[in-house]
């Protein structure tokens, strides 16, 4: 099984931003975690501050790959764009945010990924993307 985990803008400051919201431990040292957990999974994974970038790797692995695990970040709740590119890839896509995004501000409360995604986790931590994954592996 092959899936790929994409990180929008600023996930590359996990460790270090907000640690009471998104945690101490940075995306790369959770990744290996996962890697370990899951040894029959190939993971991929990329991050962008750019959202034509994100864009590109959902085209890139939505045909060939098992699933994707997206956390859009902010451009969750303005990037039509990304949704869209989710609605023309035959992969399925989980939206995983590591906050719950309901229980802020009420321009977090949109997005323009879930209605084109298998399914949606929220406010579980970085945990969250291990959800997403056993979504695929169940």
């Amino acid at each position: 099984m092959k899936i790929c985990i994409i990180n929008g803008p600023n996930l590359n400051l996990l460790g270090k931003r907000e640690p009471e919201v998104y945690g101490s431990l940075t995306f790369e040292e959770y990744f290996t975690s996962l890697q370990i957990k899951f040894p029959a999974i190939d993971f991929v994974y990329f991050q962008s501050n750019i959202e034509g970038e994100l864009i590109d790797k959902i085209q890139e692995y939505g045909f060939t790959y098992d699933g994707i695990i997206l956390n859009a970040g902010a451009y969750t709740h303005t990037s039509i764009g990304i949704g869209d590119a989710i609605k023309a890839i035959t992969t399925a896509v989980i939206e995983v945010h590591i906050s719950n995004t309901f229980s802020r501000e009420s321009f977090r409360h949109q997005s323009y990924i879930s209605g084109n995604a298998k399914g949606v986790i929220l406010g579980f931590g970085l945990q969250s993307y291990e959800l997403a994954v056993h979504s695929f592996v169940l």
